[in-house]
């Protein structure tokens, strides 16, 4: 493990080297990323206003939610943004370079370009998102699930973005996949009750965004079974068992 931190850490060193390189558009890339983030925060906010909840969901939990998913989506984009180059790497040949290194080239596709700008507003959220937990005066019991239920949603994202590479490999496509995957993990910035019942089956038991989003933070709020939670341990170990059976092949 120390070894392939050491790695990790060298070659997000690099990538973050090239990308300050060109300080205006880091800039504008930060601000960006704030200013939707805030004006998303509104948005939610003027319609919790206006309807007095959603689904049965005051403003706090509402903001939680929303808070949680933020935090999986913006993790998993500082320690696998290199599935989004990943593609390039195949077409051009480069990929093979990986494979005769004595490193894994799963880790180097996956891990290769974090982009620690991202940092700027993951380390704030942290921050945030303790702070509210703190006010909101949830046992301690609550505190531990949330952590566990987030890290089962952190391996559901990984495990889609090993799926991801696998695709690249096979059809040298990717930025489709992982748009779409963009795409569906964006629904989770509310909890997934507000769906109607034929997407928020599919939300849960099919492309899992539910569990990834919705379950860490219904169980910081107490709002999780215990069932929902021996379903999130089969269905995150079957995803993980699948998209590395998927990579090796």
């Amino acid at each position: 493990m120390k070894r392939y931190f050491k790695i990790w850490w060298r070659l997000t060193h690099i990538s973050f080297a090239t990308n300050v390189t060109t300080v205006f558009s880091s800039i504008l890339f930060l601000v960006g990323k704030i200013l939707r983030f805030v004006f998303m925060l509104i948005f939610l906010l003027e319609i919790v206003n206006t309807a007095g909840g959603i689904a049965g969901y005051n403003r706090v939990q509402l903001v939680f939610f929303y808070l949680t998913f933020n935090l999986i989506d913006i993790t998993a984009q500082v320690f696998l943004r290199g599935v989004y180059l990943f593609r390039q790497k195949v077409v051009s040949g480069e990929f093979d370079y990986y494979l005769v290194k004595p490193v894994n080239p799963l880790f180097r596709a996956l891990g290769g370009n974090a982009d620690l700008l991202d940092l700027v507003t993951l380390i704030p959220l942290v921050i945030y998102i303790g702070g509210l937990i703190w006010r909101m005066q949830v046992g301690w019991l609550d505190v531990v699930l949330f952590l566990f239920m987030l890290t089962v949603g952190f391996l559901l994202a990984l495990s889609f973005h090993i799926l991801v590479a696998a695709l690249g490999v096979i059809t040298t496509e990717v930025d489709n996949a992982i748009m779409f995957y963009r795409d569906l993990t964006v629904m989770g910035r509310v909890p997934v009750d507000i769906y109607a019942a034929p997407i928020r089956e599919i939300l849960t038991f099919i492309i899992p965004v539910a569990v990834m989003i919705t379950f860490p933070a219904k169980a910081l709020l107490g709002l999780l079974s215990p069932g929902w939670i021996v379903f999130s341990l089969f269905l995150v170990t079957s995803f993980w068992f699948l998209s590395l059976r998927f990579w090796k092949y």
